[in-house]
């Protein structure tokens, strides 16, 4: 049997208008500009808007994603939303957004792997299309992480945005699309990034609200020390997955949380910066959502062309790792 061809046919992204800056965020914790980027590279991120949801920005990074395809969003056979802060529990963000853009057609699931979940999406994307269940999918990285931060924990919240990117996923002609892929996780870890209430686990209570349960916690060295040791690691199997050698790579997005372990593994896969998308200056962490942005804004800019050999590699909560290389076919 054949080998089907599979990969982006279209990319889109969505940041909402209110921009923070570091120095807005003196005012509010024990900060400042100067340590925030010497330590992060983080200049300013986006706020949502009073009411604004990740449905929201998902509908419009989806929009804007199928008008680069050239496809309506009735020839959609399926919708991923790769999301840890959905508007709420269930239904699915993938369902709302289903709902925004009339895409009757087709199914719709939310995936969970934090930072990495979108390269997880679209893994999960191009195995039912090479299974010739599907044809035309979405995939979603959305977050609305200003709502679950801790605005009194300078630890954390210098470090967060919102955003959402979204790509449209089909078959490709022989040869382009996606070439290798590697995925991962080490549950072990799962403490070091975590929400911890409103789950089964612990309940929402008057008790978990007082204690700030419901706000994202982080073990920053942990989480810097494993992504330092993952992020380059597994772009290198993904590319000897797909036959190749780091020389042969043209771009990489990287997950965009640091810019110091965005350097670290440029510098492991020996790629110099100027091939390395870079936006944690100006959204900050947005989580699932940042690499389907960078993706989007390198397309756009020019920065990646048809026939460039591109890498997006993650890491997130769970602990979770993922990268894929593509020869990108638009």
């Amino acid at each position: 049997m054949k080998e089907v061809s599979v990969g982006i046919i279209g990319t889109g992204s969505y940041v909402p208008t209110r921009i923070m800056t570091n120095k807005e965020l003196e005012q509010i914790v024990d900060t400042s500009d100067k340590w925030i980027v010497e330590r992060t590279g983080i200049r300013e991120r986006r706020i949502t808007l009073e009411g604004q949801a990740t449905s929201d920005l998902a509908t419009e990074a989806a929009k804007r994603a199928l008008d680069n395809a050239g496809i309506s969003a009735d020839e959609l056979d399926l919708i991923i939303v790769a999301t840890i802060t959905p508007d709420m529990l269930f239904p699915s963000v993938a369902c709302l957004v289903q709902a925004n853009l009339k895409a009757t057609k087709a199914a719709a699931f939310d995936l969970s792997a934090a930072c990495s979940g979108f390269v997880y999406g679209l893994v999960t994307a191009s195995q039912f299309i090479k299974s010739g269940l599907y044809e035309k999918i979405l995939v979603i990285g959305a977050e609305n992480l200003s709502k679950i931060l801790d605005w009194t924990d300078r630890n954390t919240c210098v470090l967060f945005g919102d955003g959402a990117g979204a790509a449209v996923v089909a078959k490709t002609p022989p040869g382009y699309g996606i070439l290798g892929v590697n995925l991962g996780a080490d549950g072990s870890g799962a403490s070091s990034l975590t929400m911890p209430a409103g789950g089964s686990r612990i309940p929402a209570s008057a008790e978990t609200v007082n204690n700030r349960q419901h706000f994202l916690h982080m073990n920053g060295p942990e989480v810097y020390k494993f992504a330092v040791k993952v992020m380059g690691a597994s772009a290198l199997k993904a590319i000897a997955n797909a036959n190749m050698s780091p020389a042969d790579i043209s771009y990489v997005v990287p997950h965009q949380a640091n810019i110091r372990i965005i350097e670290s593994a440029a510098k492991r896969l020996g790629i110099s910066m100027d091939k390395v998308a870079v936006s944690v200056n100006k959204y900050a962490n947005t989580s699932s959502a940042s690499i389907p942005i960078g993706l989007d804004e390198a397309f756009r800019s020019g920065n990646i062309k048809k026939d460039d050999i591109v890498v997006v590699v993650g890491f997130g909560a769970g602990l979770t790792w993922a990268s894929s290389v593509m020869k990108w076919s638009i």
